[in-house]
């Protein structure tokens, strides 16, 4: 600062030089004076700056002092409301856990039981109906098969019945039938034996005592009557072929209705 001062005085000096009241001694004078006075302002600058400093130190101190001493109120309150609500928190959710559990396990526990109810309950209804149904069926199928063999049984039974009293007819039939036939065939038999028995005794009373024509008299009743013969036993033949079919017919007949 002071040799700028310097400077910017022998500058001047320089360029007034011309002038001819110019004066050495006034020009130190005035040189010594400014530099006494730009001395003071400095050393009173400097001063004022040292000052000026001391004072900014002391506020920035102060400054520093009172943002610390926040700082670490802030910091302690912060850090003691953390504790706080960190206990807090724990708590909550120690209990908020144990209450879960608790309500889990009597849930659970709950649901365990209705569940074990439940299955015995649906295992007992399954038994008894099992059981019931299975009662049912038995006897259903007891009554079905009694049923069914009463019913085999009445046929059957009825059914012998029929047939015994369809063969006792058809044999107490047939055994009249033939009877009737018997005696049938018998009375021609004996009522043929009688008439040729009889023609023949009178052919041979006539044969006795007529004469050729007699014998052609003979011939011709002795045809006549194996003529009758014949026809008496063709008769007597188809009456019993019809008898012995329809008897037979009557038999079938009766079978096939039964």
């Amino acid at each position: 600062m002071k040799k700028i001062i310097i400077m910017s005085v022998v500058t001047a000096t320089l360029l007034t030089n011309a002038q001819a009241d110019f004066s050495f001694g006034d020009m130190f004078t005035d040189m010594k004076e400014a530099a006494l006075s730009f001395s003071s302002d400095a050393k009173e600058t400097v001063i004022s700056l040292k000052d000026g400093a001391v004072e900014t130190s002391k506020s920035a101190e102060h400054t520093v002092t009172a943002v610390s001493s926040d700082a670490k109120e802030t910091t302690t309150k912060a850090s003691d409301d953390l504790k706080v609500m960190e206990v807090s928190t724990t708590g909550d959710v120690k209990t908020v856990a144990t209450q879960v559990s608790t309500d889990s396990k009597d849930a659970v526990s709950t649901t365990s039981k209705d569940l074990k109810e439940t299955v015995t309950i649906a295992s007992n209804n399954v038994k008894e109906t099992t059981v019931a149904v299975s009662d049912d069926a038995t006897s259903s199928v007891k009554t079905v098969s009694n049923d069914a063999t009463s019913s085999v049984k009445t046929v059957s039974n009825d059914a012998n019945n029929t047939m015994s009293t369809v063969s006792h007819d058809g044999a107490s039939s047939i055994k009249t039938v033939s009877t009737d036939t018997s005696s049938s065939v018998k009375t021609v038999a004996t009522d043929s034996k009688d008439s040729v028995n009889s023609v023949a005794t009178h052919a041979n009373d006539s044969v006795k005592t007529a004469s050729n024509d007699t014998r052609d008299s003979l011939k011709s009743v002795n045809d006549n009557a194996n003529e009758s013969i014949k026809s008496v036993s063709t008769d007597a033949k188809s009456s019993v072929e019809t008898v012995a079919t329809n008897a037979n017919d009557a038999t079938k007949t009766i079978s096939e209705n039964n």
